[in-house]
């Protein structure tokens, strides 16, 4: 049985959230959760959040222990993108694109 949790428009380019959701994919949740407490990037704080609600859904729906859990998929997904203006010198303006993402974390029973 497979429970999901996501974040959808993740304010995070989904380039800098798929290293570490690589680090944690495969991985038993007490140990992603430890994994993701250790690592320094950015998006870890995210991805810790959403993690510790996957895993809550498995234990309030089937009342299924974070022991008996492992990541099965861990994914980010391109979101909408912002579209911004930098003033630049001589009157000019140059775009700003700032990107979302979608991020997805699934866990099921070992």
């Amino acid at each position: 049985m497979r429970f999901t949790s996501s974040h959808r428009g993740a304010r995070i380019s989904p380039t800098k959230v798929r290293p570490v959701l690589s680090q944690i994919r495969g991985q038993s949740a007490s140990q992603a959760l430890i994994t993701l407490q250790m690592s320094k990037r950015r998006g870890a704080v995210m991805l810790k959040a959403i993690l510790k609600a996957a895993i809550a859904n498995a234990e309030n729906q089937k009342e299924i222990s974070e022991d008996r859990l492992f990541v099965s998929e861990a994914r980010a997904d391109k979101g909408p993108t912002m579209k911004r203006w930098q003033p630049k010198d001589r009157g000019r303006a140059h775009p700003i694109k700032k990107r979302t993402s979608h991020i997805l974390i699934s866990v099921d029973v070992k």
